[in-house]
């Protein structure tokens, strides 16, 4: 992802961030991106378009970075296709992807997932690739307007591939580097092939998490009468990732049927209440479809639309409305992000340039489909 100096590192225990350490904003600040203003860059790799939430990440203190993903050229072609083998290593391993539109297949550490819209993927630092994504053929500018979801229905499956991706701190600045080149892959020998490596700075429960949007525990369930002002029934889904993050961040999605249609998927379980998805020093909110209303602190409410993010400090705004047919990701960066320490940038290089040989130990598994990611950074 990141193109850095191939250093030798001579000297040994080059596992733990030595930077500043990481910092949340605990001001009762307000930072809006509207996405009418925002900015597309191909930025790491030419099929993906970026577009980040930065006033959101600067306001608070280039901790978290919230962007999306927009595939943006078919898979065909020489310098797109699948990506090589490679590592992420954020401070805390943090890496969360929601697949909103198109179909993806990855491949975590030998093992394949195939993800559609709604599926939530979070990986603490595991190797991996892209292998397929899904393209419309529409041109860029329709391609980045065709409707976001997170339920995975066939038109939202039909778009071009695209997901809402959020790291601790900003890609540039952490090690990103590459296990297995593209021109080195064995397709025989590399899906079923498990690496494990010493470079660590992961919370104890930090893991691999996947949520199917159809599963159980990924269902909708109502929120309380009253919590929040809609004219149709708010439900919320709680996306499990407070534990497997390292009790990092918290995650929900908000959410309302369109008008006459039962579009969500609905557990019959007991209604949830408000206060159990408020947690957070630090909350981002991103519309993904249709509408969300908040109130600040003097109660002056102001409204966003899809695409827009809000970054804000715990008691800084509310949630108070929902429109119909909306679609809202909450995310809430808990007090252990403080625990965390940036890399140093020659810390950064010296682990970029070691690339494959971080790998300390293949395990071979008599299946590519089977057995969980084992690439750690606790291995």
């Amino acid at each position: 992802m990141n193109i850095h100096a191939a250093i030798d590192p001579a000297r040994p225990g080059l596992t733990h961030p030595e930077g500043d350490p990481l910092r949340l904003n605990h001001q009762d600040f307000i930072a809006i991106d509207r996405h009418k203003d925002t900015i597309y860059q191909a930025t790491y790799r030419p099929q993906a378009l970026y577009s980040r939430a930065d006033a959101g990440f600067h306001a608070n203190n280039e901790t978290f970075l919230l962007h999306e993903v927009a595939i943006n050229l078919p898979i065909y072609r020489e310098d797109t296709g699948p990506t090589d083998f490679h590592l992420h290593l954020p401070p805390g391993g943090f890496q969360l992807v929601l697949v909103t539109s198109g179909l993806f297949t990855f491949d975590y550490d030998g093992r394949i997932y195939y993800v559609g819209p709604g599926a939530v993927i979070l990986q603490s630092a595991i190797v991996h690739r892209q292998l397929f994504y899904t393209w419309s053929g529409l041109p860029t500018e329709e391609n980045l307007k065709t409707p976001q979801s997170v339920v995975p229905d066939a038109l939202s499956m039909g778009y071009s591939g695209k997901f809402l991706e959020a790291f601790v701190t900003d890609p540039t600045t952490f090690p990103n580097p590459t296990i297995v080149g593209p021109d080195q892959i064995d397709e025989a020998e590399t899906p079923r092939v498990a690496w494990t490596h010493g470079m660590h700075d992961r919370p104890v429960d930090a893991g691999f998490w996947l949520q199917d949007p159809l599963a159980l525990e990924a269902l909708f369930r109502p929120l309380k009468d009253g919590a929040i002002k809609s004219t149709m029934p708010a439900y919320v889904r709680d996306i499990g990732i407070d534990v497997p993050s390292g009790h990092l961040v918290t995650g929900h999605i908000l959410a309302t049927d369109p008008r006459g249609q039962s579009l969500l998927p609905k557990s019959s379980a007991a209604a949830v209440d408000a206060d159990s998805f408020t947690k957070g020093e630090v909350v981002i909110y991103r519309v993904i479809r249709g509408t969300a209303e908040f109130s600040d602190r003097s109660g002056r409410n102001f409204e966003l639309a899809a695409g827009d993010v809000v970054t804000a400090g715990r008691e800084s705004i509310r949630l108070v409305g929902l429109g119909e047919n909306t679609q809202l990701l909450r995310l809430g960066l808990l007090k252990g992000l403080e625990q965390l320490r940036s890399w140093t940038p020659t810390q950064r290089d010296e682990i970029d340039g070691l690339a494959g040989r971080i790998i300390t130990r293949r395990d071979t598994r008599p299946l590519r489909t089977e057995g969980q990611p084992v690439g750690y950074l606790y291995a």
